[in-house]
């Protein structure tokens, strides 16, 4: 029941004739008898917060950086109009630094026995689940002066998506993939490993392709077109350990790493392969399996909301048999993990051979540009030294990418905003060669 500042500006104003002219008990009464009396007043006149009942609706979900707008509905079943301010409270990381207050707090009118709805627009900075804190509700007599204050808890969670940014570069790789498919008009003839069809020989086609049996039945050359395979199985694999916590730029390792996947899993879904999803650490984080080829997307990105580093080490054999439980046909792991020296010789190495032996691995790392940056450095002393620890940083981080390709493993080493379409070239690649 907090006084307003108008009752205390209202009390100041009236102790200075009482304090000039006759500073008394009995000026004093005079002047805050007929105040309090007012204010009792207006209390009694103020709908009361307790009574009121509030509804949330509107947006469930967005993506990092877009705008989610939840709608508080509320309605005053008294007989007295409400006139209120709200808070409408959610955690810090639900807005940009300096909006809060703007964004979260509301006046409002509701005349007796109807309702009125305030929206509260969120603007997210993290990902994940975001829940709705307490409503607070202050609720002001007809003159102001004096308040009801109280507070309602009016649960709902906004799930905070991955930004996908890299889907600006999905155009490009599917008219690749159309290219490789034979389904564009190009230059050259897709390529692949499938059989698809026979037709007649024009020239420029590669003579191995003819088929001499189809050319022996009929009075033209025949030759063989192929097609890229489909139906494969991809395990996307994502490691959620220490490394991925390293912040790159703006954002950790394991956001870029998220982008990197999406892309790889809408180019591949599109393709027609099968795309899984493995979150791991010490445990399995997330695991997303079996989704028809329209579902993939949507089941990937709501599983990598969710998704934090863990700061604890990456139990490479513990993530070595989950892959291998979850992929066992023969299929492309993509390890969306660090390069960096110690934990790919003393972790990964050691039982990389059991993934080789069976599927097809693809590494993808996340390289740092800063790095690149500090290597051309020349200006002064410090300067050198600087570029002197980075030349030797990308030479480790070199030979650890060698020691991994002498073990068969295509590895993809990329900063942030190049790492996505590097993968997805990558996975083009390799099905181009027909190595899935």
């Amino acid at each position: 029941m907090p006084l307003t500042g108008r009752a205390a500006l209202l009390a100041a104003i009236g102790s200075i004739p009482v304090g000039i002219w006759g500073p008394s008990w009995t000026g004093i009464l005079a002047v805050d008898g007929p105040l309090a009396l007012a204010c009792a007043c207006d209390f009694a006149l103020a709908a009361p917060v307790r009574r009121l009942v509030l509804n949330r609706s509107g947006d469930t979900s967005a993506r990092l950086g877009e705008t989610a707008d939840v709608t508080l509905t509320v309605t005053n079943p008294s007989g007295r109009p409400l006139r209120a301010r709200l808070r409408d409270g959610w955690p810090p990381s639900s807005w940009q630094p300096g909006t809060e207050v703007e964004a979260s707090r509301h006046q409002l009118t509701v005349p007796p026995g109807e309702r009125r709805r305030v929206t509260t627009r969120l603007r997210p900075t993290r990902r994940g689940d975001r829940q709705a804190d307490r409503v607070t509700i202050r609720s002001y007599g007809p003159l102001g002066l004096f308040s009801r204050q109280g507070g309602h808890q009016v649960p709902w969670t906004v799930r905070v998506l991955p930004p996908f940014t890299s889907r600006k570069h999905l155009p490009s790789k599917l008219a690749r993939l159309r290219e490789l498919d034979g389904r564009t008009s190009v230059l050259t003839r897709g390529e692949g490993t499938e059989f698809d069809s026979l037709r007649e020989y024009v020239p420029g086609d590669d003579t191995r392709s003819i088929d001499w049996r189809a050319t022996a039945r009929q009075s033209a050359v025949a030759v063989r077109t192929w097609r890229p395979e489909r139906d494969r199985h991809i395990l996307l694999v994502l490691d959620t350990g220490r490394t991925s916590a390293g912040r790159v730029g703006d954002a950790p390792r394991l956001d870029a790493s998220m982008d990197a996947a999406l892309l790889l899993a809408a180019l591949a879904s599109r393709a027609g392969d099968r795309v899984d999803l493995l979150a791991y650490d010490r445990r399995v984080r997330a695991l997303v399996q079996g989704r028809a080829a329209g579902d993939v997307l949507p089941s990937l990105v709501n599983a990598m909301a969710t998704l934090e580093p863990e700061l604890v080490e990456t139990d490479a054999r513990g993530l070595t048999a989950t892959a291998l439980r979850t992929a066992p046909r023969r299929s492309l792991i993509v390890l969306l993990t660090t390069l960096d020296t110690a934990p790919v010789e003393q972790g990964l190495l050691p039982v990389l051979s059991q993934l080789t032996q069976r599927h097809t691995v693809l590494l993808a790392s996340v390289a740092d540009p800063h790095i690149a940056g500090m290597a051309t450095a020349r200006g002064n002393t410090d300067a050198v030294y600087e570029a002197a620890a980075a030349a030797q940083a990308q030479s480790e981080r070199h030979r650890t990418a060698e020691q991994l390709r002498r073990h068969g493993v295509t590895v993809v080493d990329a900063t942030p905003d190049d790492l996505a379409p590097a993968l997805a070239d990558a996975y083009l690649a390799l099905k181009a060669a027909g190595r899935l």
